[in-house]
């Protein structure tokens, strides 16, 4: 009996202690700034998105369709947060952003980057293959300041029309994630424009490669929670059961929460898209 209430006493102690010390990290399509979205349009979304992050308590977000407008927007309720990332047209504020917002209290940025999903992927606003429009990966190597460890994100959109296009952007992201990090762990978030069996997925996460990733759903120690699909289009729940939304990894993570975020407001979503959350700690 002493036994057991030393292991209890333990487990008590030690669960809250390693929570403390996980990342909260989230993917998000927020829909960019167009008026033709009437009611959904960003002025009315604004102030949802950025509650959502603070709610949860994010460390790191990945946001994709990102305008320069929207960015502002967002910095300046994301007080506690920097950002990393260029407009995808010419690096810097033209066209839509990937990029990455780290809570600066918890996470040190060491280096940051971006590239792009083309043939030329140091080139600014190429594009290859048989995409519809340019896009690209920003990347950044954090050290969390509380566990003192590093590790990269990387955070993607993949093309909405090019079959070929996504199928070697999955082969380009395996090899720059591998070339920028060697074996230090990697979280890689985005909207990938694909589903669980189709051909980009299934490259990243062939079991073949040795540069695979894992899908943080599939090791989530308590499972997954809310809806499996995130693309709701505005509509009164998700398109399909199916994600295009995903938040991967590379190396000795461990997932203790997974998550599909639909919370409305009066009805009304944050985005065209749910965010993608998960609890992680190395």
């Amino acid at each position: 009996m002493k036994k057991l209430l030393l292991i209890t006493t333990i487990v008590l102690i030690v669960m809250p202690e390693l929570s403390a010390q996980s990342l909260n990290v989230m993917t998000f399509n927020i829909r960019l700034n167009t008026a033709s979205d009437s009611l959904n349009a960003w002025p009315n979304r604004k102030d949802l998105v950025p509650a959502e992050v603070l709610f949860h308590e994010v460390h790191l977000l990945g946001v994709q369709e990102a305008l320069h407008d929207q960015m502002i927007d967002l910095q300046q309720r994301l007080t506690q947060y920097k950002s990393v990332g260029g407009g995808r047209d010419d690096g810097k504020e033209k066209g839509e952003y990937s990029a990455i917002f780290y809570d600066s209290t918890r996470l040190q940025l060491l280096k940051g980057g971006m590239f792009w999903l083309s043939e030329t992927p140091d080139v600014a606003g190429s594009k290859s293959w048989d995409a519809a429009i340019t896009r690209m990966v920003t990347w950044a190597r954090f050290r969390d300041r509380k566990t003192k460890k590093v590790f990269y994100m990387f955070n993607t959109h993949f093309d909405h029309i090019g079959k070929v296009a996504r199928r070697e952007s999955a082969k380009l992201i395996m090899s720059k994630v591998r070339e920028l990090t060697g074996n230090t762990p990697a979280i890689i978030t985005g909207d990938f424009n694909a589903e669980p069996s189709d051909e980009p997925i299934r490259v990243v996460m062939n079991p073949d490669d040795p540069l695979r990733f894992t899908d943080s759903k599939q090791i989530s120690a308590t499972g997954h929670y809310g809806p499996t699909g995130t693309f709701n289009a505005f509509r009164n729940k998700e398109v399909s059961d199916e994600p295009i939304d995903y938040i991967f990894l590379r190396g000795n993570w461990k997932v203790r929460k997974h998550a599909t975020i639909s919370q409305t407001w009066g009805g009304r979503f944050a985005s065209d898209h749910f965010a993608v959350l998960a609890e992680l700690s190395l």
